[in-house]
Formats: C-alpha cells, structure tokens, sequence
C-alpha cells in the first residue's frame, strides 16, 4: 500500500476530486495548509501599503492505495491539478506499512 499526498491549488481540489472518483478511488483527506516554493509568496496591496504574503493557501489531499493503483491516481491528480504555472504544487508517494479500519477491525487491503 501507498500513501499519495499531493499539495495543490485551492481552486483545483473539485477537478482532483473528480479525477480521483473517475479513477476509483472512494476515499481522500483534504487539510488546508500553507507553504512556499519557487512561488516564493505574492505581494498584496493593504490600505496602500505593499506586503509581501511568504506563506501562501493550498490544500494537502492525502490518499491510500493499493499499489497496483499508484500510477493511475498519479495521473489522475497531476492532470487534473496542472495549470502549467510556477505553484502547482508536488505529489509524494510513501509505504503504508498497516491500515486498520476502526469500526469493523479489518486490516490493510480489506480496509481500504
């Protein structure tokens, strides 16, 4: 099994959700959060005064899947989160070494 968290663009999460649910997958995580990269923040205009925002707004989905899906939500979330700009954001891929559903017990594969 593999965790996917992919860090995107707020506006983008409805298209991801569509490709992740047209690629089978039923379940996902959605955290706001808040970072910088080669974006390196935007600057603002405040009652005339000019500020640079270094942190700026995306989202982190988190999915787990089998393996042999691993390549297909790639492409699901990285076709469906790509605006061709500085700031799409980045997919890591992780092991899960256990997955335990709470409310039956089941384990790993079952629990997904």
């Amino acid at each position: 099994m593999k965790k996917v968290e992919a860090i995107i663009r707020p506006f983008k999460l409805e298209d991801v959700k569509l490709a992740l649910v047209n690629a089978g997958i039923i379940g996902m995580t959605v955290s706001e959060v808040r970072g910088f990269g080669r974006q390196k923040g935007q600057v603002e205009r405040y009652r005339g005064s000019e500020f640079t925002v270094e942190f700026l707004q995306k989202l982190k989905v988190e999915v787990v899947v089998n393996d042999e899906n691993v390549d297909a939500v790639l492409s699901a979330i990285g076709e469906a989160a790509k605006t061709g700009e500085i700031g799409d954001g980045k997919i890591f891929v992780s092991p899960v070494e256990s997955v335990i559903r709470i409310r039956t017990g089941e384990r790993d594969n079952s629990a997904l």
